[in-house]
């Protein structure tokens, strides 16, 4: 299997969309669609909408939304060899209220059963990660699947990606993210992560000052934290630059770290803008690119989907050419 293995979770989103000024406690005219999403499926489609030979290991159900998913997903030829279709509660829902800006007003989530996904790792995950290329992990999963993962990835030198979810495990686990290759969070979540609700007020410039000390003291060795429309911040420690000098002329081994500037766009919806500029990014680091090239295309794929309805947008093979 070479390629990219995603494990992670399905949801089925109810998003409304707000026409005016959005009124908590009023009526709001506007628009519901429903929309396929969940971190992990979001990450599958974006691969392969990138031409990105993925697999996805997750959570189906066996009910129209599920054959509908599936079938979707089959159809931009993602592979489903080891998905897992519960009988029932294989996907989770989340409702959405979008404003007039298509910034987030409110949401509620309904988890899904992942008992089924963990029984299924237990008995095949061995098989999975040695034929894999690399790993996305949803870490927030269960504990018990995100050890097992880590150190399957570890036992085969896999490449391994954390993507956050509810920030549970992550919390709870900081070690098993000190073993993943790159940890991609928002500026609300590294302030969690770091224990330092100050993040959340920083600018960019702020956050590429704070993050390399930060990183070290936590073990960290490759981060990003995006900033929504200020862009992201990226740090990796010792990396091989060679060829790129710094402000001093100096070049080789060194330390890096930078800001991505956002791609403007028209805001339809910032919900699956996260997973995208995650996928971006990690399809980049898998490919080669450095980091600070990488989420470049995060980025761009970030910028892309949020001037949609849906949690993801149509893109090419073409995409990682300039």
């Amino acid at each position: 299997m070479d390629n990219t293995v995603v494990i992670g979770t399905t949801f089925v989103d109810l998003k409304g969309f707000s026409i005016n000024t959005y009124d908590p406690k009023g009526r709001n005219l506007g628009d519901i669609k429903i929309v396929h999403g969940g971190v992990g499926r979001n990450v599958v489609e974006n691969f392969a909408n990138s031409g990105m030979p993925v697999s996805y290991v997750g959570m189906l159900e066996d009910s129209a939304i599920g054959r509908d998913v599936e079938r979707h997903l089959l159809e931009i030829g993602a592979n489903l060899d080891h998905k897992v279709i519960a009988p029932e509660n294989g996907i989770g829902m989340w409702l959405v209220i979008l404003d007039e800006k298509g910034d987030l007003a409110g949401s509620i989530s309904k988890m899904p059963d992942i008992s089924h996904l963990e029984k299924y790792l237990a008995q095949y995950g061995d098989q999975i990660i040695s034929d894999a290329e690399a790993v996305v992990l949803e870490l927030d999963l269960s504990e018990n699947i995100a050890e097992m993962i880590v150190n399957l990835a570890k036992k085969y030198d896999k490449k391994i990606y954390s993507i956050v979810g509810n920030m549970s495990v992550i919390l709870a686990r900081k070690d098993l993210v000190r073993q993943t290759d790159c940890f991609i969070c928002n500026e609300i979540e590294a302030g969690k992560f770091f224990d330092d609700p100050a993040l959340t007020a920083f600018d960019p410039l702020q956050m590429k000052d704070y993050l390399p000390h930060a990183a070290k003291e936590a073990g960290i060795t490759s981060m990003v934290v995006t900033m929504g429309s200020q862009g992201s911040v990226y740090y990796e420690e010792s990396a091989d630059v060679s060829g790129i000098s710094d402000i001093s002329g100096n070049s080789g081994i060194s330390d890096i770290s930078g800001i991505c500037q956002p791609v403007p766009v028209q805001v339809v919806d910032t919900s699956g803008a996260g997973d995208a500029f995650f996928s971006g990014t990690v399809m980049g680091l898998i490919r080669g690119i450095p980091l600070q090239k990488a989420v470049t295309y995060g980025a761009r794929l970030a910028s892309a989907t949020i001037s949609r309805p849906e949690n993801n947008c149509p893109v090419n093979k073409h995409f990682f050419e300039d």
